[in-house]
């Protein structure tokens, strides 16, 4: 259950992640420029875009805290509460998997589904309320 837990906090903090790395390099083009370059500055454009929203979203955390710190805190639970939520609902489908189609035969499956299945939901309910007891706790009672 431990390797569960930590598999699932680290595969959180990797998919948490927004550091994109481009940059827009628009170029005086001839006209023999293809589609496909076309489709690649607007790609390259869109990231640029993303990630500039990215960085605004942290600022306004920050701004929001008045903390660095806070703010990055801030962020990256509503990061984790945000992808939390489609992976409740595949652990939540493989631990069902194990109680009631393989676990028909073998009650010691049986009973690894439906503890895996309880773990997954407390972590599930875990990661949607510690952002709220986060700012609870850090403009509550810091002030």
């Amino acid at each position: 259950m431990k390797k569960i837990g930590i598999a699932f906090a680290i595969i959180l903090c990797i998919l948490s992640s927004s550091v994109v790395f481009a940059t827009n390099t628009a170029t005086a083009r001839n006209t023999n420029n293809t589609k496909n370059e076309m489709t690649q500055s607007e790609t390259v454009n869109k990231l640029v875009e993303m990630k500039d929203n990215e960085k605004k979203t942290l600022e306004d955390y920050q701004q929001a805290y008045g903390s660095e710190t806070y703010g990055l805190t801030a962020y990256i639970l509503n990061k984790v509460q945000i992808y939390s939520i489609p992976f409740c609902f595949v652990g939540v489908a493989i631990s069902a998997i194990y109680q009631y189609v393989l676990g028909i035969r073998k009650l010691d499956t049986r009973d690894k589904g439906f503890a895996i299945m309880i773990s997954i939901i407390t972590i599930f309910i875990i990661a949607q309320v510690l952002p709220l007891i986060f700012a609870i706790v850090v403009k509550g009672w810091r002030g």
